[in-house]
């Protein structure tokens, strides 16, 4: 297919809509650098055009890169996200607590946001390769591995909320390429069970008031060692007993005890590695008042600029929050809060709109193309799509955890608007395979 072929199939409906949600990302952007005095102190919106621009051309060009192509180098491109994630780790500069960047100078990108990409296309790879392989167990774990090896690089820096989002784009993937649900639905109890427990400590202890001391073996060093030796134990036992007897019911028994054996050592092991305040702000959705002055903080202000915006919002340039700087890290991670204030809930069903809109198009190509690979390029970057918008707008509503997610296209940040942009660029790359529009 050559390349005026291409283009006339590439779906422009996607492309206007994205083009849209950055144009406007860039308005709130400025809006979020002004002072209630109206003097501008940032020049973030300025930045933020520039990689616009750079974003937009580099859509395009993936756009036209055959699917076939992208294909053939997923290996190399997944590999050499994950030695850039390791050179991140060794010599990457620290911002907001995470050796998460590299560059020169002034000049950096968050490699992670990257990584994202480069999963979803190896990941596709491997799955479109083997989805009738007779060996389901050995695709599930060598699947999972592909993802675990940046998800650990990524939390070792430790950035919490980018390694969140290469799970549900495992779970879709895993869905679409038919991997046994009793597989994957296990990984998610764990994740699930694991995120619980990681939060347990401060839950027990900021909210219950450590009434319940039974919950202390989830997380007190000494009783933690012993559930853990003690979970093992029953493991090898029902392994023992269905190895000998073949009785089915055992496997249940490995199954259910095998899931708190993981999700407790998840839980452990992460409140070593995050830093106090990360798992504060995952704390805090549950009651913000547990530390109002602190990590709650940001949902308190959040959740009274989303109100106050009302159904038509106080105008653009108009909020008060936002230039009254109440809201922290408003040009990036509570975007969405100064967008509600200025533009209330009509500006903000609109978003809904052409967030979701996105998504129906591009499942709306891989219903229509018979390209397995293309199918998980499709199914991650929609994936990934909704988990940023659903966690990004949550915690800024006070209903999700506090991840540090950006909302993709309208929050601040070079990385984050160049990985969504060639995002799209590949599903407007795999969406012209389709068959019918």
């Amino acid at each position: 297919m050559n390349i005026l072929a291409r283009i006339k199939r590439i779906d422009w409906l996607i492309v206007i809509s994205t083009l849209i949600l950055v144009v406007l990302g860039i308005f709130v952007i400025y809006s979020a650098g002004m002072l209630f005095t109206g003097e501008l102190v940032s020049n973030e919106y300025v930045k933020q055009i520039i990689w616009a621009v750079i974003g937009i051309i580099c859509m395009l060009v993936v756009a036209m890169l055959d699917t076939k192509t992208l294909k053939e180098y997923s290996f190399w491109i997944y590999l050499a996200s994950i030695l850039i994630l390791i050179y991140t780790r060794m010599f990457g500069k620290v911002v907001n607590g995470a050796k998460s960047w590299i560059g020169i100078g002034n000049f950096g990108i968050q490699p992670s946001e990257f990584a994202k990409l480069a999963t979803i296309l190896y990941l596709s790879k491997y799955l479109s390769e083997f989805t009738n392989y007779t060996q389901k167990l050995r695709t599930f774990l060598i699947s999972l591995a592909i993802i675990f090896v940046p998800v650990l690089l990524i939390l070792s820096q430790p950035d919490l909320g980018t390694a969140l989002v290469f799970f549900p784009i495992y779970i879709a993937l895993a869905f679409v390429y038919n991997i046994e649900k009793k597989y994957w639905s296990y990984f998610l109890f764990i994740l699930l069970l694991g995120g619980f427990f990681t939060i347990l400590p401060i839950f027990s202890e900021k909210i219950l008031g450590d009434s319940i001391p039974f919950l202390h073996i989830f997380y007190k060093t000494e009783l933690v060692k012993i559930l853990l030796i003690s979970l093992v134990i029953i493991t090898l036992v029902a392994l023992s007993g269905y190895y000998f007897t073949k009785r089915k019911y055992y496997l249940g028994i490995v199954y259910i005890v095998s899931i708190l054996l993981f999700s407790t050592s998840f839980g452990y092991l992460a409140n070593k590695v995050l830093k106090n305040y990360q798992i504060m702000r995952l704390a805090v959705f549950l009651d913000p008042q547990i530390d109002p002055l602190g990590s709650g903080w940001n949902i308190i202000q959040s959740v009274t600029a989303i109100g106050s915006g009302g159904f038509l919002g106080k105008g653009y340039l108009q909020g008060t929050q936002s230039h009254y700087r109440y809201l922290p890290q408003q040009s990036t991670d509570f975007i969405f809060s100064i967008l509600a204030e200025e533009f209330g809930f009509i500006g903000c069903f609109i978003i809904f709109i052409i967030f979701f809109f996105i998504i129906y198009r591009i499942l709306n190509s891989m219903r229509n193309t018979n390209d397995t690979f293309s199918h998980g390029i499709l199914s991650g970057i929609a994936s990934m799509m909704l988990f940023h918008f659903a966690v990004n707008v949550g915690m800024a509503m006070g209903i999700m955890p506090i991840t540090g997610i950006p909302l993709l296209f309208l929050s601040y940040g070079g990385s984050s608007l160049l990985s969504s942009c060639i995002g799209i660029g590949l599903v407007l790359s795999a969406g012209i395979r389709r068959e019918k529009l």
